[in-house]
Formats: C-alpha cells, structure tokens, sequence
C-alpha cells in the first residue's frame, strides 16, 4: 500500500543551500529530531539563539553561514532566517498529519513572551517587542525582528510574536527564540486523529 507523502512514517527532513554576493548559507533540519544543533554564524548571539531555537523546538537544526559581517549582521541574519524557513517549508512537504497550529508563552525571568504560528501557507509577520538596549553583545536587537519575518515569510508560516513583559533585552530575546520554537514544536507535530489527512477544509496548505 502507497503512502501519503511526509506522513509520520516517513522521514521529514531537508537540505538547503543558497549563495548570494552578500552570504553563504548551508542549512538542514530533520522535524523529527531530538533538538541537536550545529550552529556557526559568525554571529555569537545569534547562534546562541539559534541553538534554543533547535533545543526548544526538537528540531535537528545544521547552520554553516559566511557572509559580510565587515559590513553589518544584516544580510547573514536574514538570510539565515531565509533559508532556515525554505527547509522548515520543504520538510514539511504537504503538511499532510501536522497539528499546523502551535502557541507558547514563555517565562524568562522578568520577561515574557507569546508566539502563535499558523503553519497555513500564507506568510505573515506581527513582531511586538522592544529592546532597552541597541545590540546584545555585537548583534543589533532590530535584527531579531528581521529573522523572524525572514524565517515567516519562507516558511510560509503566520507568526505573532508578543512580549508580554520584561525589561531585561537578553531575557526578551531568548523568550522570543524559545517561544517561537516551543510553539514550532506543537505545529510541526504529527497529529494521530487527522488520519494523515491535510488541516484544511481547502484540502491545502499552500496559500
């Protein structure tokens, strides 16, 4: 008997490169991981968050980034969110079994922080957090915001990210990673009552 493409039973992963004039970008994801990352940026912070990001979602997450960090972080943050969601999107395949919604709030510390995603296919950013401070060690706090629509936009995923509380720029950012990834974890997840089935009455998940 044939089965449905990225049921449970298969493997749900994927491998993605991309070069540009700016970076160099070489990632792979497995859903189905145990949250083992292997992270190198160039950006300290970010791979510290990046490194959450896989711990907290159970996603295998492989990151090997160069880019022209001469200049600024914003070309490698964003295209390391580029092509993190392209693999997220790939490995999902038709979403056939996912829960395709997830949410989290997160406490970290003073701070806290509310992720909502919607695995729909239509790719949508609301970011709602701010920073006291303008970097965390050499990273510029308003890059977190361009990872995320980054990471959204080609995941194809509709992302909230809302701060609830906190004054500490360290603990909100890390509660905006971990949340992201707590309520990645619940969307990708395979879901036993749908029968394999796509969550939609569309019959898909594509936009």
């Amino acid at each position: 008997m044939s089965r449905s493409p990225n049921t449970p039973t298969e493997a749900r992963r994927a491998a993605i490169a991309r070069t540009t004039s700016e970076t160099d970008i070489r990632v792979s994801v497995d859903l189905d991981g145990t949250g083992r990352a292997e992270v190198a940026t160039g950006i300290g912070f970010l791979d510290h968050m990046l490194t959450a990001l896989a711990r907290h979602s159970l996603i295998d997450l492989t990151v090997a980034a160069t880019g022209d960090l001469h200049i600024d972080f914003h070309h490698t943050t964003e295209d390391v969110g580029i092509v993190i969601g392209q693999a997220i999107r790939q490995a999902l395949g038709d979403k056939r079994g996912i829960r395709r919604y997830g949410q989290a709030t997160i406490p970290m510390d003073e701070a806290l922080v509310e992720a909502a995603i919607d695995l729909s296919g239509r790719p949508f950013l609301a970011f709602a957090a701010t920073f006291s401070r303008d970097k965390l060690g050499e990273m510029d706090t308003e890059l977190f915001e361009e990872f995320f629509r980054a990471l959204a936009f080609n995941a194809g995923a509709t992302l909230h990210i809302t701060q609830r509380a906190g004054t500490n720029a360290h603990h909100i950012a890390e509660a905006c990673f971990k949340a992201v990834a707590r309520a990645l974890r619940a969307a990708v997840e395979p879901d036993p009552r749908t029968a394999g089935a796509i969550p939609s009455t569309k019959g898909a998940l594509d936009g």
